[in-house]
């Protein structure tokens, strides 16, 4: 779980989230001599929060639509930070024989503690942060034993010193309130799906390879500003795309192209691209529920 090498991911590769990159950083060990704002005041001025007469954040938690940057952002803290970097999926803390979960999480914040400064990244942290209810279930109690060590590791008596915590989630209405309460996690980063601004940006980073074509800029026009597309014909548009779906859309475009033994990507991959797409992501949009 202990990074050692760091991903390629960094935050010229996030289109947009200029907010959303500003509230990380508050956890991030990076000294910008241009932007004296993204100083990691909790590790590297703690005088500050002395003198203020207040603690420094333990962590934050992204949640959001799924593909909207959360783990992403992630992944470029882990490029550009010279902490120790810690990721863990929730469901790699659902362990087979009871008390492995526990011991696991417990085994995690004592790495942490030895490599400080570190920042821990528990992604998906919905598979074990649910909201209790009794059960007679051994493996739902067992799940909860994990969530309680977790909740003892964030905020027990022990000091967890110069350890941070990230987590992302998609689905932050079913966590557990003492989980994301403060004093836990004090920053909650919501992520969105992009605006026209923001998809400008997003697809300008996956085109700026790619060898662009015949009416191909005027097409990319139509999909950020979400003009020309027959409204009647979907219902979803260009508005509803994630900045996955975006990347999805250049790379199915490349691909169409490929086929026709083309090097060049023209308009016309573009708009079969975002058809595909859309369509794929309407067939998953749940129609409702039933009795």
């Amino acid at each position: 779980m202990k990074l050692e090498k760091a991903p390629t991911e960094s935050y010229a590769d996030i289109g947009g989230l200029e907010s959303q990159i500003q509230e990380i950083k508050v956890l991030q060990l990076i000294y910008s001599a241009n932007a004296q704002e993204s100083v990691e005041l909790p590790l590297t001025h703690p005088e500050l929060y002395e003198e203020m007469g207040i603690k420094p954040p333990k962590g934050v938690i992204l949640y959001g639509a799924p593909g909207t940057g959360k783990t992403l952002l992630a992944k470029a803290v882990a490029n550009q930070t010279s902490a120790t970097f810690l990721r863990v999926v929730g469901s790699e803390l659902i362990q087979k024989y009871l008390g492995d979960g526990p011991k696991l999480v417990r085994n995690i914040f004592e790495v942490a503690k030895q490599y400080a400064p570190s920042i821990v990244f528990i992604d998906e942290v919905d598979a074990i942060g649910s909201k209790r209810y009794d059960s007679t279930s051994s493996g739902e109690r067992e799940i909860q034993r994990t969530l309680l060590e977790l909740l003892n590791q964030l905020d027990g008596f022990d000091d967890r010193g110069d350890v941070k915590v990230i987590m992302a989630t998609n689905r932050i209405e079913n966590l557990d309130p003492a989980l994301i309460r403060p004093g836990r996690i004090d920053r909650k980063i919501l992520f969105e799906n992009p605006d026209q601004n923001t998809r400008k940006k997003i697809f300008t980073i996956h085109t700026s390879k790619m060898n662009m074509g015949e009416n191909a800029n005027e097409v990319l026009e139509e999909l950020v500003t979400s003009k020309g597309i027959p409204l009647q014909s979907w219902l979803l548009t260009t508005d509803d795309l994630s900045g996955a779906d975006i990347r999805a859309i250049c790379t199915e475009a490349g691909l169409l192209a490929l086929r026709e033994r083309r090097m060049r990507v023209v308009g016309a991959d573009f708009r079969t691209a975002r058809d595909n797409v859309l369509k794929t992501k309407q067939d998953y949009e749940p129609q409702g529920l039933y009795l």
